[in-house]
């Protein structure tokens, strides 16, 4: 092999190192973009690992558990309505004229719940990757023990558990984290679906629900029935005071055009 050729290809082997690592630079970016809570936490550098993780999860949880209560309770619907750009899940269905609906999420609290989880899952391993690396910059040897996610719906806020985690930091002593929380405060989904089941069962017993009647009851809560040329309704629930929304589909009690 001639000096000619040798220097082609230590020059080729330099080029393809540079494209990794540029690579490597570029998606590390991406995902930090991407996370605005574990960029903010990055940032903070919080010693607290409680703390630490809060600041990662909550904004991200967040802005995920608004785009699945503004889709019928899905992140990615698979049944659903165009409505105003927003893919809404029917949760309430027949296609066929004058039947009432049959419902779609019989149980609907707890498939909020799971699709909130499946929605953070990639969320939680970065961010508890990010505090071990912190915690290893600062000399700390870390282990860490992953369990399980667990979202509940409850009044007023929704929690995110993580069962089974421990997190330990060792620098001359050790130090034992669990019980890692999140509450995700001032969110009236709990409520709202509460309703939500309410009207379904209506939708599926005679085919229509009366809005009034629970703005009567409740005095925080905004309900809105949008009728749409096929015989779909839209119904949005909002929360006056904290503006938390649930929007969903049901097509129930159609009579055919013409009539």
């Amino acid at each position: 092999m001639g000096d000619t050729e040798r220097f082609f290809n230590k020059k080729g082997q330099v080029t393809i190192f540079i494209i990794v690592a540029l690579l490597i630079v570029a998606i590390g970016a991406l995902v930090y973009i991407l996370s605005p809570g574990l960029r903010s936490a990055i940032g903070q550098e919080s010693n607290n690992p409680y703390e630490y993780l809060r600041t990662c999860i909550e904004e991200d949880a967040k802005n995920n558990i608004e785009i699945i209560s503004s889709q019928g309770g899905s992140l990615n619907p698979e049944h659903y309505y165009l409505y105003e750009d927003s893919n809404i899940e029917y949760l309430c269905y027949t296609n066929q004229d004058y039947d009432t609906c049959i419902i779609q999420q019989p149980l609907l609290a707890q498939h909020i719940q799971s699709e909130i989880k499946n929605s953070i899952e990639g969320l939680v391993s970065q961010c508890f990757s990010a505090m071990s690396e912190s915690f290893e910059n600062k000399g700390y040897d870390v282990g860490l023990n992953q369990g399980d996610i667990n979202v509940k719906l409850m009044p007023n806020q929704i929690d995110i558990l993580f069962e089974n985690y421990e997190f330990t930091t060792t620098k001359g002593e050790v130090e034992r984290y669990d019980s890692f929380k999140v509450d995700i405060k001032d969110n009236n989904l709990y409520e709202l679906v509460s309703i939500a089941r309410s009207i379904l069962d209506w939708e599926a017993t005679y085919g229509d629900a009366e809005t009034t009647a629970y703005m009567n009851y409740y005095h925080d809560l905004k309900a809105e029935k949008k009728k749409q040329e096929d015989g779909t309704t839209i119904y949005i629930l909002t929360n006056r005071d904290t503006e938390n929304k649930f929007q969903f589909a049901s097509r129930s009690g159609v009579w055919p055009s013409g009539y």
